[in-house]
């Protein structure tokens, strides 16, 4: 049997498994219990928050016939049919590859059919943004009448897209990003059920690697499981990312901090002598700069980082000879970074000559006082 991605494998099939998104849960198994489904749903919110899944579980929850607290039952024949797909009375359109109006105008001709073997026939239209705007005139009058056993159920990255006729004739749901716990604790789940070996620290770096997608993080464990051989390390998610270790990011802090230019540029060449992505690093040092603000401006920065002994001490350190200005002028600069990398014809340069600057941080900062008393004087001349 060929293998099965993670993030398909442990895709929720009820409320129950949704990882966070429980203020959405709550209100839709509410209305299931109370026999109050609405006729039109738009789900809106990042890529890989649950949007599909939910629409899934819904769609079968309000056609199972042993529905027990608006979750399916995921045993009888119309559960399972779902699940697999081959269920008539659901159909899920993807708009980006159907978004012209003669495909709305045949959806809204099947739509007079009644199910076949559900109590509702349900339309899941992904990535409903990429309709034209004849589209979406041909769907309205349909989504805002639609027959009494039809549900559609709309999700979309890009809501802000939409026109305000459509939003205005759906219940709208936002999905949010997920915490770093709730990704952490999804994971250990994921791992401990798979037999997978683990480090905490791999967990809580590949939780923060998923920034708050679901999809995203499984997708990145499930690289870095085939790359350790289910034995996942702190060190092993870093060389199958490709991230800097935090030994290299500490010595190139320091050296920012004390304005050590020499032994930065020579930190940078390793780097990159050892085949590392530059622009990489600089995403890498913002993390690393930002938590040596969090220890430096944050009392419970224990709770927040929530990294091994060593890694606090290392960070505790460096807080000590940083100013909390000189951190957020290096944070300011190598974030700007990101766009600048895009037109640049040598990312190293770049990144060397900011890296280089901001060790003079306090010397342009005592120019510029300097520049700006001149000025005056001259004015009060």
């Amino acid at each position: 049997m060929s293998y099965t991605a993670l993030y398909r494998k442990y895709r929720s099939q009820s409320f129950d498994e949704i990882v966070g998104q429980k203020h959405i849960i709550t209100s839709l198994t509410n209305q299931i219990k109370n026999n109050q489904v609405g006729h039109a749903y738009l789900f809106t919110g990042t890529r890989g928050t649950g949007k599909t899944s939910i629409a899934k579980i819904f769609a079968k929850a309000i056609n199972c016939p042993h529905s027990h607290n608006g979750n399916p039952c995921n045993k009888c024949e119309i559960c399972k049919s779902i699940t697999s797909g081959s269920n008539v009375d659901i159909l899920e359109i993807d708009a980006a590859s159907n978004n012209r109006v003669d495909e709305i105008r045949e959806l809204r001709e099947k739509v007079k059919y009644p199910p076949v073997t559900c109590k509702y026939k349900v339309y899941i239209i992904d990535e409903v943004h990429m309709l034209t705007d004849s589209a979406f005139n041909a769907l309205l009058k349909t989504l805002e009448e639609p027959p009494a056993y039809v549900v559609f159920i709309l999700a979309t990255t890009e809501v802000q897209k939409l026109p305000a006729t459509i939003l205005s004739r759906c219940l709208r749901f936002d999905f949010k990003l997920l915490t770093d716990e709730e990704l952490e604790k999804h994971l250990k789940y994921v791992f401990e059920d798979s037999g997978i070996k683990y480090e905490k620290e791999a967990l809580t770096l590949l939780a923060k690697l998923g920034n708050g997608s679901v999809r995203d993080t499984l997708s990145i464990a499930d690289m870095c499981v085939a790359y350790s051989n289910k034995n996942v390390t702190y060190s092993s998610v870093i060389e199958a990312v490709g991230m800097t270790d935090r030994q290299t990011l500490k010595i190139i802090s320091e050296c920012l901090l004390a304005g050590d230019q020499g032994r930065l540029l020579s930190a940078i060449n390793e780097v990159a002598c050892a085949g590392k992505n530059l622009t990489q690093l600089a995403k890498d040092l913002v993390g690393y700069i930002r938590d040596i603000l969090i220890v430096k401006t944050c009392k419970d920065y224990k709770d927040i980082l929530k990294l091994s002994s060593d890694n606090i001490s290392d960070l505790e350190a460096l807080s000590k000879i940083a100013t909390s200005e000189k951190l957020i002028e290096i944070l300011t600069k190598l974030s700007s970074l990101d766009n600048d990398f895009r037109y640049s014809t040598s990312p190293r340069n770049l990144l060397e000559i900011t890296l280089v600057s901001l060790c003079n941080f306090e010397m342009t900062e005592l120019n510029d006082l300097k520049m700006q008393v001149k000025l005056l004087e001259k004015k009060i001349k």
